[in-house]
């Protein structure tokens, strides 16, 4: 691969056009002198007394022979402690003494921010102070010696300052003494005379200004950096915020997060700050333009409490938005939440509803799927279509027509992780938030407007924000514009004019990364000019790389994509075989996409566009401008690291996106930064962000793999299962004391009606708890019953009613019972028609009835007797929402078909094929769509020689079919029943 060529020697390392002027150094005071002279007597106590001190009390810390085994078979006594402990002073004043060379050596230079000494943060820190305090007197000391005001603040050792900027070009590795030159931003054009009075300007005299620089390529300031340049560090961005936060900017807005900054916004510096790009104000600055001028003295003014710290935070104009090439994640602003009464995308509040740890009847449930709804219904949702496929596949494959097996009962961590997903997921949100998106795109297209690049997706308090990466000028409605023009935010009661529509998704990169002041984060990773690294320990890594890849197989939001896995996730592939691909290593991937990215330029190029964006939901909607998302979870070695950087530099134009894990935590060409703690948090200083990460652990993933696999009969242990999870006694010595009518209109027969408004609730649950006779979680019942949540209360006394109306048996045994695990179950007096129903099939089919006809006869003629409609057929709206969840909707067709069929056999054997066609229209009213009914339908009407009224059947057939057709198999079968049957259909019209 060609790499770029080396600057030339004439190239410069300092920004351009931009000429750095000093700073005015203040005069030296009594206060001063006396401050360095205390220094230099700490420091003398610190470098000279406390080893002279341990010399002459505990001695040297160095023993006089060198003998380990010796030591380690001596006794251990309180002088052993002593020897231990003097050493570790010693170490201590090591340590400081190094702090201070380090300090002194940078001081002195005068150039570049001191080294750091591993370990040393305070003794660091105490050190810098003291020599500054000490150089203070100096000539040239003014210029890089942090404030005394800082002596003795706490230092955070948790945070490691970032070296990478938050946006740096990516492949241009020959250049990187430039690159780290132009991530200093720019120098600053400096004040001159102000119209400030002169109390004023002896007020202002030690108050120095910084004016935001525009973006140089992909680089732009941060706060973060500017501390680092002028405070020697990095974590001092926060005081620099709390100087300038609601403070109005010249362009008429305000900095409300640490964040959000933009070029000319001018930030007042603390008074220790250095650096040639800094401006003091007023009377000696130096010449700069009269409206840089203006604007600085106008700034000034508003310090010291005098801004306005009311009001709403006022929108910027956009004329200095982000900026193209600019890639940066900001916190949308916070409105209040909507009201209860209209649908919400986030959960209850975890003050209005008890956490998962709060929960006594929680049962170990795994948080990591409660807390992430976005991803659990996504799998919920792939996890019901695969178990749907599943039994139509093995219907059609039983032998003579019958169902080869029964959806398994997951067991274990893997039913845990069932009822997580169904306590968790949000299909609300993920529909809201494909049908926003899409309806979004269909606006745009509709204006003839092209879609914005959309960096990210915030989903807070129950509206949707879109994070531009630049103004795109004002939204189409209901649409409107956010905090600033780079932000495009929909109201949750907008977002229900929305419905579906007929267009490509246009953003199906985008990923829940985690929460971050009860708004979550999707990062749309197609976009991001870059590779996106994470840092942080394997295991951390793995989890979020596992949630990242689980979520983008199964999302909602999204038509079809490609995501490589490499160095992970072999067994993820089950989530969506479609969809996710395993490499073995990296270079298979750089072979791969090398291939891939020249292919999708000459498309692009071909197709005349500038970016995927254009063709995707265009007229054309090129399928494929489909994203390929690369997770790399096996770090690169630093060759590989800048091929896959090469790559990726053009990736978002071209709809890739690459997130690649590293240990070290510094990759190069990473465009931005992440890194996961063991708590959790999902870090990235430079772009202001500290999530609550959304994770998949090891276990949760492997239970996951676990479901899907289970659900696919070819993959099953134990090989099909034919035999129903529950049966019940179809006797007349097995009547129950209470049955429930579900095939059809719901009705309770043996049981009072409740009075009151409860009585719909209640008859909910109970009919949840029949269709799930292994058991139902306490949290999966209140869940489905309030997908908005609820509190323990309230569930409690749900569950006490329904106690209380369900009674208990003669042997005052109660009917609603909790098991061992902790679910509530039903006792077998308690009992449903589908219950019945599939007991009689299986009897009918597996039990008595296949050695006596005319008891199989009996059984099945019965069976079908119960079929009063489809599942729950009046049921009202707004209420069992929880059955898209369920695939009983697919279970209850199939096993009527089966009635069905196994009854027409039975009649025609005997060749009474008016019963059969009795038996198979019986079924069709429920199974309307089963192909195995139609073609049993034609064989029984076949048989009775009738060629009109086979004719019609077949017009009936072709008229349902509509604009698809007759099925393959159905066509045929009628080429061989009717060979004149399209001629015959045609001419009956």
């Amino acid at each position: 691969m060609p790499r770029r060529r080396s600057p030339s020697p004439s190239s410069s390392t300092a920004p351009r056009n931009r000429t750095p002027q000093p700073v005015r150094v203040r005069q030296r005071t009594f206060g001063d002198f006396v401050k360095a002279f205390l220094a230099f007597v700490a420091l003398a106590v610190l470098l000279v007394g406390v080893p002279a001190a341990l010399a002459m009390t505990a001695g040297w810390p160095f023993p006089e022979t060198f003998e380990p085994m010796e030591w380690l078979k001596q006794d251990i006594s309180v002088s052993t402690f002593l020897s231990i402990l003097t050493f570790v002073v010693w170490l201590a004043w090591a340590q400081f003494t190094a702090c201070v060379l380090v300090e002194m050596k940078a001081a002195l230079s005068g150039v570049g921010v001191p080294g750091r000494v591993p370990g040393a943060g305070p003794s660091q820190l105490l050190a810098r102070q003291l020599v500054a305090a000490l150089l203070l007197v100096g000539a040239t000391a003014a210029s890089f010696t942090p404030s005394l005001a800082q002596l003795g603040q706490t230092f955070d050792g948790n945070q490691r300052p970032t070296v990478a900027a938050a946006q740096q070009t990516p492949g241009l590795f020959a250049q990187q003494q430039e690159q780290a030159a132009n991530t200093a931003a720019a120098v600053a054009e400096q004040a001159s005379h102000t119209e400030a009075t002169p109390a004023a300007a002896k007020k202002q005299g030690d108050t120095k200004f910084y004016r935001i620089q525009p973006p140089e390529g992909r680089h732009h300031d941060s706060l973060w950096e500017i501390a680092e340049r002028h405070l020697g560090d990095g974590r001092r961005y926060k005081e620099i915020f709390e100087l300038n936060k609601d403070r109005a900017q010249p362009d008429g807005s305000r900095l409300s997060e640490a964040s959000l900054i933009r070029p000319g916004w001018i930030m007042e510096m603390p008074g220790d700050a250095r650096g040639g790009d800094l401006v003091e104000m007023p009377d000696d600055a130096p010449e700069v333009s009269p409206e840089v001028s203006r604007q600085i003295s106008d700034y000034a003014k508003t310090g010291d409490g005098g801004q306005d710290q009311g009001g709403d935070q006022a929108q910027g104009s956009g004329s200095e938005g982000s900026g193209g090439g600019t890639a940066h994640v900001d916190l949308p602003q916070q409105r209040p939440a909507p009201d209860t009464g209209h649908a919400d995308l986030r959960r209850p509040a975890p003050d209005q509803v008890a956490t998962p740890a709060q929960d006594s009847s929680s049962f170990g449930l795994p948080e990591a799927l409660l807390t992430a709804p976005l991803l659990a219904a996504g799998l919920l949702g792939a996890l019901g279509h695969r178990r749907r496929q599943a039994l139509w596949q093995s219907a059609f494959a039983g032998i003579g027509g019958r169902r080869g097996m029964e959806p398994p009962t997951p067991t274990g961590d893997a039913l845990d992780v069932q009822d997580a997903l169904l306590v968790g997921a949000d299909p609300e949100g993920v529909r809201m938030l494909d049908r926003s998106l899409r309806g979004l795109a269909a606006s745009l297209a509709a204006e003839s407007r092209p879609l914005p690049t959309v960096y990210a997706a915030w989903m807070s308090n129950g509206d949707l924000h879109l994070q531009l990466a630049q103004p795109s000028g004002k939204p189409p409605s209901p649409w409107q514009l956010g905090q600033d023009q780079t932000f495009w935010m929909l109201a949750r009661a907008d977002a229900d004019r929305y419905e579906d529509v007929d267009t490509a998704a246009p953003y199906p990169g985008l990923v829940s990364l985690g929460t971050m002041d009860d708004s979550r984060l999707l990062l749309n990773l197609e976009s991001v000019p870059g590779i996106v690294s994470l840092s942080g320990r394997e295991e951390d890594r793995a989890a979020v790389f596992a949630s990242v890849a689980a979520e983008l197989a199964t999302n909602g939001w999204s038509d079809r994509m490609t995501i490589t896995l490499v160095g992970f996730g072999d067994d993820l592939t089950a989530l969506a075989p479609s969809r996710l691909r395993h490499l073995d290593g990296i270079e298979a991937l750089i072979e791969t996409m090398e291939a891939e990215t020249r292919q999708r330029r000459g498309a692009l190029g071909a197709a005349g566009h500038d970016s995927v964006l254009t063709g995707r939901t265009g007229p054309a909607q090129h399928t494929r401008w489909a994203p390929h998302l690369v997770l790399l979870a096996a770090e690169p070695s630093p060759e590989d690291a800048m091929t896959l950087a090469e790559l990726a530099a053009d990736a978002s134009r071209l709809g890739i996106g690459y997130l690649v894990g590293t240990g070290s935590g510094d990759l190069p060409g990473a465009a931005w930064e992440m890194e996961i703690t063991g708590e959790g948090k999902l870090l990235a200083p430079l772009l202001g962000l500290e999530l609550d990460a959304q994770l998949l652990p090891a276990a949760q993933q492997r239970a996951v793999v676990g479901l899907f696999t289970g659900a696919d009969p070819e993959h099953s242990p134990d090989g099909p299962g034919t035999t129903p999870p529950f049966l019940v006694d179809i006797s007349e010595q097995g009547r129950p004391a209470v049955y429930a009518r579900l095939v059809g209109p719901y009705e309770i027969i043996g049981l009072e009606t409740p009075d009151g408004e409860r009585s719909a609730l209640l008859h909910e649950a109970l009919a949840l708890l029949l269709l799930h006779r292994e058991g139902v979680h306490p949290r999966v019942l209140s869940s489905a019953l309030w997908p908005r949540g609820v509190t323990d209360d309230v569930r409690e006394a749900l569950l006490d009613r329904l106690r209380d109306w369900l009674g208990t048996d003669p042997d005052g045994t109660p009917r609603l019972r909790t098991d061992d695990a902790g679910r509530l179950t039903l006792a077998k007096s308690v009992v449903s028609d589908l219950d019945v129903l599939r007991s009689l099939y299986h009897e009918a089919t597996q039990g008595k009835g296949v050695e006596s006809r005319a008891v199989r006869g009996r059984l099945l003629t019965d069976a079908l007797v119960l079929v009063r409609g489809p599942l729950l057929a009046d049921r009202p709206d707004g209420r069992y929402r929880w059955l898209t969840h369920e695939i009983v909707d697919a279970q209850l067709p199939l096993l009527v078909a089966d009635t069905g069929l196994a009854l027409a056999e039975f009649h025609m054997e005997k060749n009474r094929a008016e019963k059969a066609i009795e038996a198979l229209n019986a079924a069709l009213r429920t199974a309307p769509s089963d192909e195995r009914l139609w073609n049993e339908l034609l064989r029984a009407t076949h048989a009775l020689d009738d060629p009109e009224r086979l004719t019609a059947l077949a017009s009936d057939l072709v008229t349902r079919s509509g604009a698809r057709g007759l099925p393959p198999r159905t066509e045929a079968l009628l080429d061989e029943l009717l060979p004149t049957w399209r001629d015959a259909v045609a001419a009956a019209g």
